[in-house]
């Protein structure tokens, strides 16, 4: 059996993430390649996986379509930041080199073509520049330097709508910062928590996810091939899942 290069370089990387044996993966996804079904490689196929049960096998099926979905994401935004001229080679790195989709789309963010957004509006009602000096916390009368952006021409009438506009910028500056989403989702990350549940009167249909009808884990230590499982427990309907913050 082969495995084409990107698919080798996604089982290699399953292997680490899943602790598995490098040669087991690569017949899994072999197998999966030519159209194996799961239930079919657990059963009959158990001296080529390492005896891999299907929520295993169904984990590296789900990671590699993770994987090959990200690959094509970065061809994609590569692809759209290049058009506009503006690809450095730093930023070819950091995408090449980003392990999730998250961080693909955050080093997109400031290269993707704009919907029109409240932001926006209010760039267009020349609210930017009260934006920055707020955002600068200078020791100003923000009430008294709003005044002076009332423009009934421009669709600013009042104050408040001056000091609406400029909260409206500054909202998506900090929303499109890299910085700040990534901090954002590092205190997801070790603070945050996981939870599945199983649905009620799912729990015969559902003994394969037997082992997260009730778990509860810090997000932090919950390894890839665990989420998945549980993610994919979600989606047929079996269990309930929920991370919130710890």
């Amino acid at each position: 059996m082969s495995v084409d290069q990107n698919l080798s370089r996604w089982t290699e990387q399953i292997a680490r993430e899943f602790s598995l044996v490098q040669k087991y993966v690569d017949a899994v996804a072999s197998l999966l390649e030519e159209g194996a079904t799961i239930p079919f490689i657990s059963r009959y196929r158990k001296e080529m996986t390492g005896s891999m049960d299907e929520v295993m096998i169904a984990n590296v099926r789900d990671r590699i379509e993770q994987l090959r979905e990200l690959d094509k994401r970065k061809e994609a935004v590569i692809s759209s930041i290049e058009k506009q001229g503006k690809l450095t080679p730093e930023l070819l790195s950091a995408i090449a080199k980003s392990e999730t989709l998250a961080e693909v789309e955050d080093l997109y963010l400031p290269y993707k073509p704009k919907r029109k957004t409240r932001a926006s509006v209010a760039k267009e009602k020349g609210l930017e520049p009260l934006a920055e000096r707020i955002f600068s916390q200078e020791k100003i009368s923000i009430a008294e330097l709003a005044k002076t952006f009332i423009d009934a021409e421009k669709g600013v009438n009042t104050e408040e709508e001056a000091l609406e506009g400029a909260r409206d910028i500054m909202a998506e500056w900090i929303s499109e910062n890299q910085e700040t989403r990534k901090r954002i989702r590092e205190i997801y990350w070790t603070q945050g928590v996981a939870e599945s549940r199983v649905l009620k009167g799912k729990e015969e249909e559902g003994q394969k996810f037997k082992d997260y009808f009730e778990w509860k884990e810090p997000i932090g230590k919950v390894p890839s091939h665990r989420m998945l499982a549980m993610r994919r427990g979600e989606k047929e309907g079996i269990l309930m899942l929920d991370i919130f913050p710890g």
